[in-house]
């Protein structure tokens, strides 16, 4: 029977020609991640283990970038903590201030992460890299404290599922309209320790900010990873970053999979995950009026240059709802130089915008962003739990950046269509 390209990569990894779906590896990490939250909890873990260094310099990347600029004393002494660890270790992939950008739009930007590499970190949404052809997963810190003694990570050979997107999107459909909607069919626990594998035509002519929001969102269908085929489109992206050499895998037409999931997409129409989870997806055209206090465009789902030139398209020329604070977070400093160039950041303060350095921020309750009781807030970030972004009598509505920016228009969850 043939390999599916998660087992194709796993298998690479280990140094073995076969492995199969619930055999229990460890594989070699090409990149282990954590981040300013995450960090100081596996460099604690990775001391105890009594290693003088990591296993590779240049193979661990720390990002600043949950709490970035330090919100408060706690943030800064995580910070500096993380900081003082990297400088002893003389770690080449640390980002910090004005150099960080969200963890998940920065490494694949950099060329940090490449076709057919396991990656592992310390934050649930590291299954973006699979947009990319590579194997990647959010483990715990003491996960990653432990692949920072060994370089390696012990973990099951997951299942995949196959999903197989056709038809023809309609306007202002994306990527995130997508996962929002397969995640509303399948439910937050559908995909549950499996490697949801994307294809069919419609993925085929997919931009790759749209593979890396999809990829992004697996984990909230309760999956290990998402997976996309390596084509033109991924190498054409790759092929001017990559730090490294790789290798491409696909799976083979007689692989094993637990379940094939087909969609015609035409009858997709632009989504909303209302409170108090990702899986309660409705079209935005088949919702009453529900008015929100607060729209907020970036995070590493939505954060990147195609998602901010979507919002601006809507927005140039109009004002945001004068009872709507709306957040333009850009994901990265790349992003935040070529949307001021492209005069992007000049449409949004004349909407009437607040504009963010790049920053996690207000998705998980941070900052630049918080949610006071009873407020109301549509986010183009990737969770909807309670108290996500704030108080636990908020709430908070997920969308692409067409139906952020149009609900910032109307005071109100609108349909982009109708702007």
């Amino acid at each position: 029977m043939g390999q599916t390209i998660t087992e194709k990569i796993l298998a690479a990894n280990c140094g073995k020609k076969v492995v199969v779906a619930g055999e229990f590896i460890e594989p070699k990490v090409d990149i282990c991640l954590s981040n300013d939250v995450t960090a100081p909890l596996a460099i604690k873990e990775f001391l105890k283990t009594g290693k003088k260094h990591v296993f590779d310099k240049n193979k661990i990347a720390l990002v600043m970038d949950h709490f970035t600029p330090n919100k408060d004393i706690k943030s800064a002494e995580n910070v500096k903590f993380v900081r003082d660890f990297a400088k002893k270790e003389k770690i080449k992939l640390y980002y910090e201030g004005g150099n960080v950008g969200i963890e998940h739009a920065l490494l694949p930007e950099r060329g940090i992460v490449v076709p057919s590499d396991v990656v592992i970190g310390a934050d649930s949404h590291t299954c973006t890299y699979g947009a990319l052809g590579a194997f990647s997963t959010g483990v715990g810190s003491t996960d990653v404290g432990a692949c920072f003694a060994t370089g390696k990570v012990w973990l099951k050979v997951p299942q995949s599922i196959k999903f197989i997107l056709k038809g023809k999107l309609n306007k202002w459909v994306s990527g995130k309209d997508l996962i929002l909607y397969i995640i509303g069919q399948i439910g937050v626990d559908g995909a549950l320790y499996k490697t949801m594998e994307f294809t069919g035509e419609v993925i085929k002519k997919l931009k790759m900010s749209d593979r890396f929001t999809i990829a992004n969102m697996a984990i909230e269908a309760g999956a290990k990873s998402g997976i996309f085929p390596v084509d033109k489109i991924t190498l054409d992206y790759v092929s001017n970053r990559a730090l490294r050499k790789f290798k491409v895998y696909e799976s083979d037409k007689d692989a094993h999979y637990i379940n094939i999931i087909e969609r015609d997409c035409s009858t997709i129409y632009p989504q909303v995950s209302l409170p108090f989870l990702p899986s309660n997806a409705k079209a935005v055209k088949s919702m009453k009026k529900i008015y929100i206090n607060q729209v907020v465009i970036g995070s590493c789902t939505n954060g990147r240059i195609e998602d901010l030139r979507v919002a601006a398209s809507i927005l140039k020329g109009k004002k945001v709802n004068n009872n709507v604070r709306t957040i333009i977070i850009p994901a990265t400093p790349q992003v935040y130089a070529d949307a001021l160039k492209e005069g992007l950041m000049k449409v949004f303060i004349d909407a009437g915008a607040i504009i963010s350095a790049p920053t996690c921020g207000p998705c998980l309750g941070g900052h630049m962003g918080v949610l006071a009781d009873g407020e109301k807030c549509v986010s183009t970030t990737n969770r909807n739990f309670v108290g996500r972004m704030g108080n636990t009598k908020s709430e908070l509505f997920l969308a692409s950046p067409a139906v952020a920016a149009a609900s910032a228009v109307k005071g109100y969850i609108a349909d982009p269509n109708n702007i």
